[in-house]
């Protein structure tokens, strides 16, 4: 009965059932379409304390080619779809071509829109947004949702690098969502996101909720930028590729990241630029490289704790000869700021000492860069030597798997686990590394190692 009323209402859309366009063809134009019935039929912003409530537009399960933009300027509209459709386009496309006539499925599926679009070199970034979302003028644009279908970059492409995969370059201009100014309260749950430069890119973010999506092999996942406030990242399957952030935050206060499983090859798992007052807390970040969460430009007063880090080395032999630059004296947690926390969490770093570089370094978990006041407490940090990335497998899954499930105790790394640089003063570290794994300067800084077997307490 509810689905009879929805479909009955006049604020209530099927992309399918609409005069204008072919969704199939072109789901860009019709959106657009549907938008502009809206705005003509909801013009009057005082009718008995209502007025322009908005509409759901519905996109069935199926293939949408977008070849125009989409524009959204009104508030309280929800795109919805049967499906986020995710699959792995990487695996197929670092198969050969004459095993794929054997798979089960070739693309991303569900209610799944295929951006067509063709950006080109100087144009602006937002040119490749399948959504484009922007409004002056009071009130901001409010509550518009993306729930449930995936939105599908089809094809990386060549970029300078000359890689023997053009389909590895992340790079093709496109992206899922863009929203170019300020905005209260938006949502996006349940999406897929694959095969895009930028996933979600949003500016200027109040009372942002991005929860439950599966965003994976793309450039960058998720980036909030300028400024922002009160807003949250919370129980998404991510990662992005070896040049981009997974996370982005800039100028942002009172950002909550949690529950989240980040997945490896991005460049790092969480950079914040000038973020304050803000948590990471109860998240599982997985990275093949130094850098895996970035605070820089004087972040201040942030929260991180009970997270497990883990940096060990990529399995996947198609993408052994990728790596994001940074050697293993960056530090897998590298910190510029003040009267931070990094409390009661759980980091570990299994690589081969022939994979370290610069060759022969102790590599650094915690690296303390600048600032002060930062506070660094029972952190249970634990480095070991593993296979040489020769043994890594032809299969992405299998191998994934095999490394994160062995058991074998293979022998200790000697690794720094809190380096704390000059420049940064009156930081407090208490056991999260024994006196032979702490560098910092005891006379401008407060230390407590953790004890060794045998030694007194």
């Amino acid at each position: 009965m509810e689905v009879q009323k929805l479909s009955c209402s006049k604020n209530y859309y099927d992309v399918t059932n609409w005069s204008v366009g072919n969704p199939y063809e072109d789901i860009g134009e019709v959106l657009n379409s549907i938008i502009a019935d809206i705005k003509r039929r909801q013009t009057n912003s005082n009718s008995n304390e209502g007025g322009k409530p908005g509409a759901v537009i519905f996109i069935p399960s199926g293939d949408y080619h977008l070849r125009t933009q989409v524009v959204i300027d009104i508030s309280y509209l929800k795109l919805s779809g049967s499906g986020h459709g995710f699959v792995s386009s990487s695996i197929r496309y670092n198969l050969p071509e004459s095993e794929w006539a054997s798979l089960h499925e070739l693309w991303p599926g569900g209610s799944r829109i295929l951006v067509d679009l063709t950006p080109k070199e100087g144009d602006a970034e937002s040119a490749g947004a399948a959504f484009y979302i922007k409004r002056s003028g009071n009130p901001r644009i409010s509550s518009v949702e993306f729930e449930n279908f995936c939105i599908d970059g089809l094809h990386f492409t060549e970029d300078g690098s000359h890689i023997p995969n053009p389909e590895n370059t992340y790079t093709n201009g496109k992206t899922g969502i863009y929203v170019a100014g300020a905005q209260d309260s938006f949502r996006i749950t349940g999406m897929g996101f694959v095969y895009l430069e930028h996933g979600i890119t949003i500016y200027h973010a109040d009372a942002l909720s991005i929860h439950d999506n599966f965003i994976a092999e793309c450039g960058n996942c998720i980036e909030l930028r300028e400024w922002g406030q009160a807003s949250k990242i919370t129980d998404n399957l991510m990662g992005a590729g070896y040049k981009g952030y997974t996370i982005f935050a800039q100028n942002f206060g009172g950002l909550l990241l949690t529950s989240n499983n980040v997945f490896p090859r991005g460049a790092s798992s969480v950079c914040f630029d000038h973020v304050s007052r803000s948590v990471i807390t109860g998240n599982r970040f997985h990275s093949f490289y130094p850098g895996m969460l970035i605070f820089e430009n004087n972040c201040t007063e942030n929260a991180i704790s009970s997270n497990h880090f883990l940096r060990d080395q990529e399995p996947w032999a198609p993408m052994l000869g990728y790596d994001n630059g940074l050697d293993d004296l960056y530090g897998l947690l590298h910190i510029s700021g003040n009267d931070n926390s990094i409390l009661s969490n759980h980091i570990s770093e299994t690589i081969a000492a022939a994979s370290i570089r610069p060759d022969g370094a102790r590599p650094v978990i915690l690296r303390i860069v600048s600032g002060s006041g930062n506070y660094i407490a029972n952190n249970h940090i634990v480095a070991r030597t593993s296979s040489a990335p020769s043994e890594a497998s032809d299969s992405c899954f299998q191998a994934q798997v095999n490394a994160l499930t062995s058991t074998v105790q293979p022998s200790a790394l000697d690794v720094i686990t809190v380096q704390v640089e000059k420049e940064a003063i009156l930081n407090t570290v208490l056991d999260s590394g024994s006196a032979t794994q702490v560098v910092l300067d005891k006379t401008v800084n407060a230390f407590r190692p953790t004890p060794l077997p045998g030694e007194a307490i």
